[in-house]
């Protein structure tokens, strides 16, 4: 796969935050916008979610007259990733449902105690009002901004600056000394099929495939190796060539210049590479105009080195 398509968007914001919202946006997302293998929390909604589909306003159980929904299980269910991980299937929905009558109950208690009007209790209810509409804004870019239109155009523009490397095919077997490379390509010159002497005596994992190693262009192998194989022709066993790994004796399949991977092998980092382009451009537009003052000139340093301001 080119780097042009493997590499991942610079930038802290998306190292730290869009992978953290990314788990918890995309459970909602269109199918395209997933890898086979669900997000934590995707998956941890999933293990929430009864076997029939329910209403979210469903009211499961009710603690001192207030109700506890379908909805509270899936919340919590985002919350609590890795706990359930240690709670079997079957138990899983029990296990939230009690999670959240202890949370009921104790929050019933902590406002008859007053802790509801402290000014500890006020700031955190501020924090997570605005972590959860800063979840629901970045929601709604995933659900406006991250189309199939969107990706396709994406892939378009990086197909477009793609640009073709030679690449190789070759299989290999690796000895610890030049004697034993030596009489293996004896045994090879004399009509043995290289991929059978590979799985006799090739000492890496790719004996178990015949020591293929499949299509690698330049910078992908250690340097000896690289400039051996590159330099055969199609169908040419090398001399044993000498690595940091021991000695390697390399017959060369084919060559061919290498091609954009399908859209299908990189639908889920485009699709994250217009999220994040979208994300970007959406903060920008609503940071512009307004004032942010940071009074320490050294932290000040550090939020504009990262973007912040």
């Amino acid at each position: 796969m080119s780097s042009d398509f493997a590499a991942p968007v610079a930038g802290l914001l998306r190292a730290v935050f869009i992978p953290a919202v990314l788990a918890v946006s995309l459970t909602a997302a269109p199918a395209w916008a997933q890898d086979d293998a669900p997000a934590p929390a995707a998956e941890a909604a999933e293990q929430a979610a009864p076997a029939e589909p329910v209403s979210p306003d469903t009211v499961l159980a009710t603690v001192g007259g207030e109700e506890i929904t379908e909805g509270d299980l899936v919340l919590a269910a985002e919350e609590l990733t890795q706990e359930l991980q240690s709670i079997p299937a079957d138990q899983r929905r029990g296990f939230l449902l009690t999670v959240i009558i202890d949370m009921k109950l104790m929050a019933s208690a902590a406002r008859a105690d007053g802790l509801a009007e402290s000014d500890d209790f006020t700031r955190r209810m501020a924090y997570l009002e605005d972590q959860a509409l800063r979840r629901a804004f970045f929601n709604s870019i995933v659900e406006t901004q991250v189309t199939e239109e969107a990706i396709q155009a994406a892939y378009d523009e990086q197909v477009a600056e793609f640009s073709p490397e030679p690449e190789v095919r070759a299989r290999h077997i690796l000895v610890p000394t030049e004697e034993e490379a030596n009489e293996i390509r004896a045994e090879i010159e004399g009509g043995r099929e290289f991929a059978d002497a590979a799985s006799e005596y090739g000492t890496d994992g790719t004996r178990a495939n015949g020591g293929d190693l499949g299509y690698f262009s330049t910078g992908m192998m250690v340097p000896e190796f690289e400039q051996a194989a590159m330099a055969l022709e199609i169908g040419e066993l090398s001399q044993p060539v000498q690595s940091q790994f021991g000695f390697h004796l390399i017959y060369l399949e084919d060559r061919r210049l290498s091609e954009a991977p399908p859209l299908e092998e990189v639908r889920q980092q485009v699709a994250q590479q217009v999220l994040y382009e979208s994300y970007e451009a959406a903060i920008d537009d609503i940071k512009s105009g307004v004032e942010i003052e940071i009074d320490d000139a050294d932290l000040a340093a550090q939020v504009e080195a990262q973007g912040g301001i």
